[in-house]
C-alpha cells in the first residue's frame, strides 16, 4: 500500500492505493473515509489497484478555503475526477456506497469517459424515492437539529428517518491514549460535518436521470440483501426503476461490505467482471 495526497481546488486529499490491474476506485458515504472498505481490500486488490480515499475536509483530508455548500455534491464529484487522474490507468470501475453512490452519480453525468461500470450501492437520495419532498423535510431538520440541539439529538433523527436502529457510542473506561484522543476527535469533527451540513446538501442534489441513461459508462444500482424497507435500499430501488434496470442484490445490510465482506467482495468482482463480458 502506498498514501499520497493530492492538491485539488481549495484542498488536499488523502489517498492509498493498493495492489495492481485495473483501476477500482471505492467511495466512502457520509463522516466516512479511506478506511471504510478495509475489510475488502486485500481481496480486491488481487484484481484491482484498489483506490480509496478520505473525501475533503474528512479525516486526513483537509480543505484550504471554505467549501460551497451549495455545490457540494459537484465539488466532490470534482475531486474523484481529478484523484481518478491523477492515479491513471485508463477507464476506471467505481464502487460507491450511500452517499458517495449520490455523488458517484454526478461523477457519471460529468465524466463518463473516465468510467467503465459504476456501481451505486443503496443512495438515499429523496428524489428517487415517491415521498421525496417528506423525506428532503426529514433531511433539513437532522441538520436543523445539530445546529439547535447537537450532534446526539440530530444522530437519533438520523437514525430513525433512515430506518436503522443505533445511538451514540458507549463511553470508554479509563484514560484513552494520544492516538485514541486524536482518533476521537478526528470521528468528532467527521460527524459534525455528516450531521450539520452533509445530509442538508447531499439530499438538495436531484440526480440527473436523462443524462444518467444517455451515460456511455455502466451504471449498476445495487441494495443489501439485508436492509430492505430503509431509506438508502428504497433509493438503491428507485435509482434502478428510474434507469429502466434491475438492482442487484449485495450479502449483508447497508455496510454489508463490512459486515459480510468476503462475501460482498466476492459480489463486486463478479459484479465488475459481468460489465467486461
Amino acid at each position: 500500500m502506498r498514501s499520497e495526497t493530492l492538491e485539488v481546488p481549495g484542498a488536499s486529499l488523502y489517498y492509498e492505493v493498493r495492489g495492481s490491474g485495473p483501476v477500482l476506485l471505492m467511495m466512502p458515504g457520509g463522516p466516512a473515509d479511506a478506511t471504510t472498505f478495509r475489510r475488502m481490500e486485500e481481496r480486491l486488490a488481487a484484481d484491482y489497484t484498489v483506490v480509496t480515499y478520505d473525501p475533503r475536509g474528512l479525516s486526513h483530508s483537509t480543505e484550504h478555503e471554505p467549501l460551497d455548500d451549495s455545490r457540494m455534491v459537484e465539488i466532490y464529484a470534482d475531486d474523484a475526477h481529478r484523484l481518478l487522474a491523477a492515479v491513471g490507468g485508463g477507464k476506471a470501475d467505481v464502487f460507491a456506497s450511500s452517499g458517495g453512490a449520490v455523488i458517484a452519480l454526478e461523477l457519471a453525468k460529468r465524466h463518463p469517459g473516465q468510467l467503465a461500470t459504476v456501481v451505486a450501492h443503496e443512495p438515499p437520495s429523496p428524489w428517487l424515492l415517491p415521498d421525496s419532498e417528506r423525506v428532503l423535510a426529514a433531511m433539513e431538520d437532522v441538520c436543523d437539529t445539530c445546529a439547535s440541539a447537537g450532534l446526539f439529538p440530530a444522530m437519533q433523527k438520523f437514525m430513525t428517518l433512515v430506518g436503522i436502529e443505533g445511538g451514540p457510542p458507549p463511553a470508554s473506561e479509563g484514560e484513552p491514549s494520544p492516538e485514541a484522543r486524536e482518533a476521537m476527535a478526528m470521528m468528532q469533527k467527521n460527524f459534525e460535518f455528516f450531521f450539520g451540513r452533509y445530509i442538508r446538501n447531499l439530499a438538495r442534489y436531484r440526480p440527473d436521470v436523462a443524462a444518467l441513461k444517455d451515460c456511455p459508462c455502466r451504471i449498476v444500482p445495487a441494495v443489501g440483501a439485508d436492509s430492505a424497507g430503509q431509506l438508502a435500499h428504497r433509493g438503491g430501488l428507485g435509482l434502478a426503476q428510474a434507469l429502466g434496470t434491475e438492482a442487484e442484490v449485495f450479502p449483508g445490510d447497508h455496510g454489508g461490505f463490512d459486515g459480510r465482506a468476503p462475501e460482498f467482495a466476492e459480489k463486486l468482482c463478479a459484479v465488475l467482471e459481468a460489465g467486461r463480458g
